[in-house]
């Protein structure tokens, strides 16, 4: 179990639930059964409730609020890398929604309702899958361990590409699924920010088009992968310079966190005036 924010919720949730009924069902009937007559005199003034009490009743009710937002609604989540440009910037705060893949017990991460799976070309956050990546990288013999080490009981975004059953090709920067080339149309010189030195292609991915960043002058992981049944096959739209499902391997279903749909906010907006047209706009 990691020992993060959504832990942390959910045990003061708990906690604070706990102290509350506790008070509720034992303590407070003690409390004025051992109060003195003064204190029950005309005006029926209660004895004082103990700050933790006090404190419980007060949070609990925001505490639980929030979990279940964040659990089962929608989550914030901020970009730290490059590896979506030119999709997601270093520094945009998106949302990303929990229920579309179904409702999750918190910090357990089991699945006790269905709704919808993953579709092809969706953006997706979902949580390094350590162990999976481990055998991949032990089997593969070509992938750092000491990488994975460090990346675990993180999250990760990065592009659905390939579904269960799925065969998947990376081959001179050319994409292939099921035997079909997903066609790239050049859209010139990347000039945008976090990269630089590369091209944009608007790529079609099924029936979703976006756009992807290679570099001519840097080459990355090529080969053949069969996506198993109940995991999936990540990308990042900077080719070159993402690392993903070409070196740990695949996506458990049971790792997905949810779908990324919108960005609201991103700080260098205020240093870059050319940003602003990206807050509030959807993540395609």
């Amino acid at each position: 179990m990691n020992f993060d924010f959504e832990t942390i919720l959910t045990l003061a949730t708990l906690l604070t639930g706990l102290v509350w009924l506790a008070d509720a069902l034992y303590f407070a009937p003690r409390r004025l059964n051992t109060a003195t007559p003064a204190q029950l005199g005309a005006e029926a003034v209660k004895p004082r409730e103990p700050i933790l009490v006090d404190y419980s009743k007060s949070f609990f009710p925001v505490i639980l609020l929030v979990l279940v937002l964040r659990s089962f609604l929608v989550e914030p989540f901020h970009i730290p890398s490059s590896s979506m440009v030119p999709t997601l910037l270093v520094g945009d705060f998106i949302l990303v929604n929990k229920f579309d893949y179904g409702l999750r017990v918190p910090v357990m991460r089991s699945k006790f309702l269905s709704i919808g799976e993953p579709k092809r070309g969706d953006v997706v956050v979902f949580h390094f899958p350590e162990e999976t990546a481990g055998a991949f990288c032990m089997a593969s013999g070509e992938c750092a361990m000491d990488e994975v080490t460090r990346s675990a009981g993180t999250d990760f975004i990065k592009r659905v590409v390939g579904l269960p059953g799925d065969d998947i090709v990376y081959r001179n920067k050319t994409l292939y699924i099921n035997g079909v080339a997903m066609t790239q149309e050049s859209k010139g010189p990347y000039g945008g920010p976090d990269a630089g030195g590369v091209e944009v292609d608007q790529e079609h991915l099924g029936d979703v088009s976006h756009q992807v960043l290679t570099d001519p002058g840097v080459g990355s992981r090529e080969g053949e992968w069969k996506v198993p049944a109940g995991e999936y096959f990540m990308m990042g739209d900077n080719r070159d310079n993402s690392w993903d499902s070409r070196y740990w391997g695949f996506v458990p279903e049971k790792d997905l966190v949810g779908k990324a749909f919108f960005i609201w906010m991103n700080w260098d907006a205020f240093k870059d005036s050319s940003l602003w047209h990206r807050v509030g706009t959807k993540v395609h």
